[in-house]
């Protein structure tokens, strides 16, 4: 829910239905982005500020995205757009993804190390 979009939006007394003339779409549609279905797009949340007179930062919220885990799988669902993505990623291959990601990790803390032996004194 964007909360500070509803309520400023009801301050100012706007009807959904006048703002989602401001960002040139339905009723239905601007319902579903101030409810956090629907994402609000950058120049969205600029034309909203615009009209209700007030800093995009003080309205703009982003709604994140959920992760769930469970035994078997991971679940990854995207709010941000106008639909739903899910993908099960097995936890054997999860497991072996952070266990690869330690070892760059590692290797990458190594070379930072060879690359300050390496570099010459700065101040000769």
């Amino acid at each position: 829910m964007m909360e500070k979009l509803k309520s400023l939006r009801k301050q100012r007394g706007y009807t959904q239905e006048y703002m989602s003339k401001i960002i040139s779409t339905d009723v239905s549609n601007y319902s579903r982005k101030e409810s956090g279905d629907v994402r609000i797009y950058d120049d969205e949340w600029e034309k909203l500020a615009k009209a209700l007179d007030v800093p995009v930062e003080e309205i703009k919220e982003e709604k994140p995205s959920s992760i769930v885990q469970n035994n078997d799988n991971l679940t990854f669902n995207d709010n941000s757009g106008n639909y739903n993505y899910y993908c099960s990623i097995p936890n054997h291959i999860l497991d072996n993804l952070n266990d690869y990601i330690a070892l760059l990790k590692k290797q990458n803390e190594a070379l930072e190390e060879e690359n300050k032996k390496l570099k010459p004194n700065k101040r000769n």
